[in-house]
């Protein structure tokens, strides 16, 4: 690999991860839902929220943190070194005292101890999880290999343990175990990069602290995230309602990390690097065109949504899964309004310091997500928790760009949405055309929609001149006369 980090480089590598952490569930999940059942997959829904309680305070703030402290001081191997070996060791530390509470919880539970048992794993994968120090150092190809070839394992462990609704605890095993044997393998590179440390140097006191204001975003999102499916399953007393949760929220969440989670990965690094160096106009300018970008994807994928889920939903989970197309409806807005606030978290306060600040918006949005829920789920189920994320998002959103220091205004929202905004308008309204004039299988209409629906969607950008798209159009052809010369 090579010795200088590149944004571009570490884009591709992420994004071919992205990509292969989306045709994971696409290849999975259609054959999950359909073997456990929309209970099955809502008792794992279940069991894996109340894990993830334990698997944040396991590490805290670290990833957001490590990944900031290597990339202000990637030039010094030696201080990077002592950096990583002290944090590291509070992650351990931390997850040892998670671990023993997850088992007590384990023997303390009757109706979830076999599914607990078998997430086990996950809190030892908590452990060895050491991508923030490749992420801080741009060397994301050192995490994406093993950790690729982990999943392929994985999926295929998948269709050959799993074949009945019995067979629910080993998915859950699968799942775990496969997610520890990721992250324990970006261990065999850390050679490579580290200088032997005096152990008696290390000072993990210096770093907890600030490791906690780091933990407040974490713990807040996770109000909004994860304690949705803990609240169905408590107040609902219904796996089937956690079943369309789970599915409906797994369809946003690969519409998401196709939107924008590779670029906000590589990105954060690039621009804590840039903030410690005082280049701050050259770190607007990119701030700027990454939110253009994640625009163009967002929006997209919003209305393409909407557009398609009357006929993807049948044909990729199955039958008894209607309720997830009302609920992909009613969540599609979510990839747009998490993408800007993922964006200017990601590439603005956390490179420059204020996650603090940024604690106390994620903290609003939580209170205002945890008192929707209390309010909704019990009337509305799953409906009830989409419209408390959609609140807590919301709230989170105005409040990062309205004290961002005009690093993205909504102006500049505005500006740059509008014409993906009537795109998309006229995307949906050419899906909807299809449906009437198709004659077509399910499958085979399933598929024109989703082609047509992107081409037209670009198509109609270029007739509008968006920056995103010309831009987009303007590389793929330069890339295409290179190829032939």
């Amino acid at each position: 690999m090579s010795t200088k980090p590149s944004i571009k480089r570490n884009f591709i590598y992420k994004l071919l991860y992205e990509i292969l952490a989306i045709a994971t569930p696409l290849i999975t999940a259609p054959y999950v839902s359909r073997v456990l059942g929309a209970d099955g997959v809502g008792i794992y829904s279940y069991s894996q929220s109340c894990v993830s309680y334990f698997t944040m305070f396991a590490v805290l703030g670290t990833n957001t943190y490590g990944t900031r402290e290597i990339a202000r001081c990637r030039s010094d191997k030696k201080l990077y070194s002592k950096t990583f070996w002290e944090i590291e060791l509070l992650t351990f530390l931390t997850s040892t005292i998670c671990i023993v509470a997850w088992v007590a919880i384990i023997f303390c539970s009757t109706a979830y101890r076999p599914y607990f048992l078998a997430l086990l794993p996950m809190l030892f994968a908590s452990m060895f999880d050491i991508s923030w120090f490749y992420t801080g150092q741009e060397r994301v190809g050192y995490t994406v290999f093993w950790n690729a070839v982990c999943k392929i394992v994985g999926v295929a462990a998948i269709f050959a343990f799993v074949k009945t609704r019995e067979d629910l605890v080993a998915y859950i095993l699968l799942n775990a175990v496969i997610l520890m044997l990721g992250n324990l393998s970006m261990w065999m590179f850390l050679p490579k990069f580290l200088v032997k440390v005096n152990i008696q140097s290390l000072q993990i006191t210096n770093h907890f602290k600030e490791i906690l204001i780091y933990f407040i975003p974490t713990i807040a999102t996770s109000i909004y995230t994860v304690l949705d499916k803990t609240l169905i399953g408590l107040i609902t007393n219904d796996s089937y309602q956690n079943g369309y949760y789970e599915q409906a929220t797994k369809i946003i969440n690969i519409a998401k990390t196709a939107s924008f989670v590779a670029l906000n990965s590589v990105m954060g690094a690039r621009l804590s690097y840039l903030f410690a160096e005082n280049r701050i106009e050259e770190a607007k300018s990119k701030i700027k065109t990454a939110m253009e970008i994640i625009l163009f994807f967002t929006i997209g994928a919003m209305f393409g949504i909407i557009g398609v889920a009357k006929s993807f939903v049948p044909i990729f989970f199955g039958n008894g899964y209607e309720p997830v197309v009302g609920l992909l409806h009613l969540m599609s807005p979510l990839v747009v309004i998490i993408g800007i606030s993922n964006c200017i978290g990601s590439q603005y306060y956390t490179p420059v310091g204020k996650t603090k600040i940024a604690s106390f918006y994620m903290i609003a949005g939580s209170v205002v997500n945890l008192c929707l829920n209390l309010l909704l789920i019990p009337h509305f189920g799953a409906k009830g928790a989409v419209v408390g994320s959609i609140g807590a998002e919301l709230v989170i959103t105005i409040l990062f760009v309205r004290f961002d220091d005009m690093y993205v205004t909504w102006k500049f929202i505005a500006l740059s949405a509008y014409k993906k905004v009537a795109a998309g308008i006229l995307m949906l309204a050419i899906i909807g055309l299809l449906k009437k004039v198709a004659y077509v299988s399910s499958a085979g209409l399933l598929l024109v929609q989703i082609v047509t629906g992107v081409l037209s969607y670009f198509a109609i950008l270029i007739i509008l001149r968006d920056n995103t798209a010309l831009y987009i159009s303007k590389t793929a052809m330069n890339l295409v006369k290179r190829k032939l010369k």
